[in-house]
């Protein structure tokens, strides 16, 4: 049993050292920051909570937090509000839970399951307004950002992801990713740990999305080579423009930002 604790306490101070990096390294918490969390209820969102319920205890640097979950009525996803509020509770954190809905009629050449994520997305934006807060902290991992990344350029003809931090000038917001040097088996562990309790899923367009596949091209990938997903960080840390055939270069930013006006 000792054996174990060690070996728990081991990975949960690897987890929060690679935390604590990608703060540090790329600025994502400054003082007075009033700093809303997307918790959907999934192990990256609860550990989110956590690892940042954590850190908002030091002196330096003074922030808040608000977790805020979204539920989109007409999508039959379930979770247990009850957890989620109690969860938030345990680490001084205010839980707000917030209604939305979307008409698939309106833009029948999305899919549904883009319309609903960017549905999220728009509610997000909109709550952190009405509670004033300055950024948005979201829970998508190493995993997430080396899939996005592949499903850019097999899909979109872009070499791009999410970056850890991203200014939105239009909006007076800010989008951190806390999480984005954690892999997903990291968080896994995290999970088992510390017993998250899992929501219940019940999406019936959850299989339109393309990110299963970017899943398995990733594990392709790791058998070839077992740090791929260090690696295809590494390379977007590391573009060599002036070897590329690029004549401009696509804004993220702005992308996003005209979609959120939609």
């Amino acid at each position: 049993m000792d054996e174990l604790h060690k070996e728990n306490t081991k990975t949960l101070r690897k987890i929060q050292s690679k935390f604590v990096k990608a703060i540090n390294k790329y600025g994502l918490i400054e003082n007075d920051d009033h700093i809303l969390i997307g918790l959907s209820g999934g192990k990256d969102s609860l550990a989110l909570v956590e690892l940042l319920g954590e850190r908002m205890k030091m002196i330096v640097p003074r922030f808040r937090l608000t977790a805020v979950h979204i539920t989109v009525e007409n999508i039959p996803y379930q979770s247990d509000l009850d957890y989620l509020e109690a969860f938030s509770a345990q680490f001084g954190i205010p839980f707000v839970h917030h209604i939305t809905r979307f008409d698939d009629c309106t833009e029948t050449n999305k899919s549904t399951c883009f319309l609903c994520s960017w549905k999220r997305r728009k509610a997000l934006f909109e709550v952190a307004k009405e509670l004033h807060c300055n950024k948005i902290a979201l829970g998508h991992h190493l995993d997430d950002i080396a899939e996005t990344l592949l499903l850019n350029m097999v899909f979109q003809g872009t070499f791009g992801s999410m970056p850890p931090k991203l200014k939105m000038n239009k909006f007076d917001m800010t989008i951190i990713r806390p999480l984005a040097l954690i892999s997903e088996g990291e968080m896994l562990a995290m999970e088992k740990i510390r017993n998250f309790k899992k929501q219940t899923k019940n999406c019936p367009y959850e299989k339109e999305s393309s990110r299963s596949d970017a899943k398995n091209l990733l594990k392709e990938l790791e058998k070839l080579n077992p740090n791929i997903r260090e690696t295809l960080w590494a390379a977007m840390e590391n573009v060599k423009a002036e070897y590329l055939p690029v004549k401009a270069q696509r804004d993220y930013k702005k992308n996003l930002e005209d979609e959120l006006k939609k």
